[in-house]
């Protein structure tokens, strides 16, 4: 049995990684706050978007665009998001593992020379380093601080490629954020895009609340059913439909297309970083509650090995005075 200073020793030792991990836990919250108050200023764009393709489509089944033309895939780019620092559970894990089951299918068809990588994110640069696959773009920073203008970059780099023939296909690697307690790992199309499809995707987010604990989640979903249905009731009206297009259907759409897929990319990118804050965010949480656990048993092994000493004590001293 250990002594009661080891016990001391190991209760000092788990009270001071138990304020780590709070202190991680509060700081992957605001984080959190911050990610979802940036999807939430992305979705109008989004949703105002959407909803003239939409019409476009409607009003011009026929209508076409180098971005939306398949053919046959030769050589393929994978655009895989992760974070840049660990402590989140199983986030950078499970994109690392889509991401070589996908390298090995594709060059298992194509060959290892036809699949490109364009990682974003330190974890998953490193891996795709350390299995020698073929890194074409690294923008570590994008992670840190979610910019737009270098999603753009990205895109223009990626549409021009695909526009001269350089690669055929083009796909996504990230979590979707859904709620604070449930991200999604997804693999998706970029390139050729698919525009109906892809409008029709599930777009569900809750970006009202970081609570991630299972009873938490529950509470929400029954009590928070009536102000969901408050707040669909109180959108706005769509606009007018009747668009007066120039000079042609199919250069309006060569120009609203690739403003599509700067948005994917961007929305992408921050339901990733969204994603990491929130696994962060629990598993933080699940670290310091495994703390107070270990700190009750280890109090309670403290105790038991203090109350032992102690009768100890005063059993020598009873005998002792009954020699006497």
């Amino acid at each position: 049995m250990p002594s009661l200073k080891e016990i001391k020793g190991r209760i000092a030792s788990v009270n001071s990684t138990r304020k780590i991990t709070s202190a991680m836990k509060m700081v992957a919250s605001s984080k959190l706050h911050h990610a979802q108050v940036a999807i939430q200023n992305m979705l109008p764009y989004e949703s105002m978007l959407e909803h003239i393709l939409k019409s476009f489509l409607a009003a011009e089944a026929e209508a076409q665009s180098i971005y939306d033309q398949v053919r046959p895939v030769k050589r393929v780019a994978l655009v895989v998001y992760s974070s840049n620092s660990s402590l989140c559970g199983g986030f950078n894990a499970n994109v690392i593992k889509m991401m070589l089951s996908t390298v090995k299918q594709l060059s298992d068809q194509l060959g290892a020379e036809n699949v490109e990588v364009y990682p974003i994110g330190r974890k998953v640069a490193e891996k795709a380093r350390k299995m020698g696959f073929n890194v074409m773009y690294d923008q570590n920073e994008m992670v840190d601080h979610p910019n737009v203008n270098q999603c753009i970059k990205l895109a223009a780099e990626l549409g021009q490629r695909f526009a001269d023939g350089e690669i055929d296909k083009v796909d996504l690697i990230y979590h979707h954020f859904k709620s604070a307690g449930s991200q999604i790992l997804c693999k998706k199309t970029f390139l050729p895009i698919d525009v109906e499809s892809e409008l029709e995707r599930d777009h569900e987010r809750d970006l009202t609340s970081n609570i991630a604990t299972k009873k938490s989640q529950e509470y929400l979903k029954k009590h928070g059913a009536s102000h969901d249905e408050g707040s669909k009731k109180e959108e706005a009206k769509p606009l007018n439909d009747n668009f007066i297009v120039e000079p042609d259907m199919d250069s309006v759409l060569s120009s609203l297309i690739p403003k599509y897929a700067h948005l994917m990319l961007y929305t992408a990118l921050l339901d990733s970083v969204a994603s990491e804050h929130a696994a962060r965010m629990v598993a933080m949480q699940t670290a310091t509650d495994n703390a107070d656990e270990l700190l009750r048993q280890l109090n309670l092994q403290y105790n038991k090995s203090r109350q032992q000493a102690i009768t100890s004590e005063l059993l020598d001293i009873v005998g002792g005075s009954v020699n006497n």
